[in-house]
C-alpha cells in the first residue's frame, strides 16, 4: 500500500509531477545552446502565448520570490510605493527582496479580512499618498495575490475592479500566482479573462507548488515593461546556463491541461478535508476553502492527537479581527498533487472525529 501522507505544511513539500520529470529526462540529451538559445526556450515562448491568447514575453526563473522581486523591478523605481495586501508574500515572506531588487521601493501593506485587496482602499490611499507629494514614495504599482495568502480567490470582477483602478491612477498591476492555478481551477475562466483582460500587466506565473521541481515564470502583458528584463535577471543571477531545464518543465506544466488537473486535485483534497475537520466539536473554518489551503480553528486537544499521530502542519495566526476561543488554536493545513482520499481520511480519523454542536 501507498505510505499515508501525513505532511500537510506545505504544498512545496510533493514530488516532481512524473510529467514533468519525464520532460526533462527527455531534454537531458546532447549539447544545446545555452541560455535559452534552446528549442524548448523557444518552444516554451509560443506556449505561453497560445496559453493566455497574446503576444507576451516570458522569462524563466527558478523561484517565485526571484519572479516576484524581479518583476516589481521592472515595475517601480528606487523611490517608489508598491501597494499590496498586508498578508502578501511579496511583504511577508521574502526577506526584503522586492525592496532588494527595486532599489529601495517601498511595500505597503494594507490590511484586509481574507487577503483580498479592496479597491476602494486601494483608491483612497493612493489619493492620500498623492495629496502629501514628495514626501511620500510614489504610487508605482499594485501587486495582488492569486489565490491569496488566505486561500482565497480573486473573482474576476474583483481582478477587473483592481485593474481599473490601477490603469485611472496610472499605476501598473502585477499578480503573483505562485497558485494560479489553483485559482483557475477554482474560477473556471481563461488564463486570459484573469490576467491581462482584467489589467494585470505582469504576472509571475508559479508551477513549483502544483508539480515542477523548481520553475516559474514571469509573464509580461505590457511587453514594454520587460525592455531590460534580461539584463535584471542576469544581475540577480536568475539566468540558467542550462535553461532548457526551466523551459521543459514549464511547457510539460502548461501542455495536456497539466497545471489544472494538478490543481483540481489539491483543491478537491482541501475541500475534502475542510468538510471532515468542520464536522469536529469546536471547530470552525476561518475563511471559505477556494484553493488548496485550509485555516481552521481546532481544540488544542485535537491538535495534540493530530501532531501525536505524526501529522505535519502549522500553527498560524488569526486574521484581522479574529479571537480564539479557550482551549483552541488557528491551524494552517495545505494539499498538494499527491494528496489522496485516504491521506485525508487518516488525518481525519486521526482527529477523532465528533458531532458538532448545533
Amino acid at each position: 500500500m501507498k505510505p499515508i501522507r501525513k505532511n500537510f505544511g506545505s504544498d512545496n513539500v510533493g514530488p516532481v509531477s512524473p510529467a514533468i520529470m519525464a520532460a526533462m529526462v527527455e531534454a537531458n540529451t546532447g549539447a544545446v545552446p545555452s541560455y535559452g538559445g534552446d528549442q524548448w526556450t523557444a518552444q516554451l515562448a509560443a506556449l505561453t502565448r497560445d496559453v493566455f491568447e497574446t503576444e507576451v514575453e516570458v522569462f524563466s526563473v527558478a523561484t517565485g520570490t526571484a519572479a516576484n522581486a524581479l518583476a516589481l523591478s521592472a515595475l517601480v523605481p528606487p523611490y517608489g510605493a508598491v501597494y499590496c495586501d498586508s498578508s502578501a508574500h511579496v511583504d511577508t515572506d521574502e526577506c526584503g527582496a522586492p525592496e532588494f531588487f527595486t532599489g529601495g521601493a517601498k511595500l505597503l501593506g494594507l490590511p484586509s479580512y481574507d487577503g483580498r485587496l479592496s479597491p476602494a482602499a486601494l483608491r483612497a490611499h493612493l489619493e492620500a499618498s498623492r495629496a502629501i507629494g514628495v514626501h511620500k514614495s510614489k504610487p508605482t504599482a499594485i501587486t495582488i495575490t492569486q489565490a491569496t495568502e488566505w486561500g482565497t480567490v480573486y473573482a474576476l470582477d474583483e481582478v477587473q475592479a483592481i485593474g481599473e483602478t490601477a490603469q485611472s491612477l496610472g499605476l501598473s498591476l502585477h499578480m503573483d500566482g505562485a497558485r494560479f492555478a489553483n485559482a483557475m481551477a477554482t474560477l473556471g475562466c481563461s488564463p486570459a479573462e484573469i490576467t491581462w483582460k482584467a489589467g494585470v500587466d505582469v504576472l509571475s506565473l508559479g508551477a513549483t507548488k502544483n508539480g515542477a521541481m523548481a520553475a516559474e515564470a514571469v509573464v509580461f502583458f505590457r511587453r514594454d515593461l520587460a525592455v531590460e528584463f534580461a539584463r535584471r535577471r542576469k544581475r540577480a543571477g536568475h539566468l540558467w546556463s542550462k535553461a532548457r531545464f526551466l523551459s521543459a518543465q514549464l511547457i510539460a506544466y502548461l501542455s495536456d491541461d497539466l497545471w489544472l488537473r494538478n490543481a483540481r486535485q489539491a483543491n478537491a483534497m482541501a475541500l475534502r478535508l475542510a468538510q471532515g475537520l468542520v464536522r469536529i466539536r469546536g471547530a470552525r473554518l476561518l475563511h471559505e476553502v477556494q484553493s488548496n489551503e485550509v485555516f481552521v480553528v481546532l481544540p488544542e486537544p485535537v491538535i495534540g492527537r493530530l501532531e501525536a499521530a505524526g501529522f505535519l502542519f502549522y500553527r498560524w495566526y488569526l486574521p484581522a479581527g479574529q479571537t480564539l476561543e479557550a482551549g483552541t488554536a488557528s491551524v494552517r493545513l495545505v494539499t498538494g498533487l499527491d494528496t489522496e482520499a485516504a491521506d485525508v481520511d487518516a488525518l481525519l480519523d486521526a482527529a477523532v472525529l465528533e458531532p458538532a454542536v448545533v
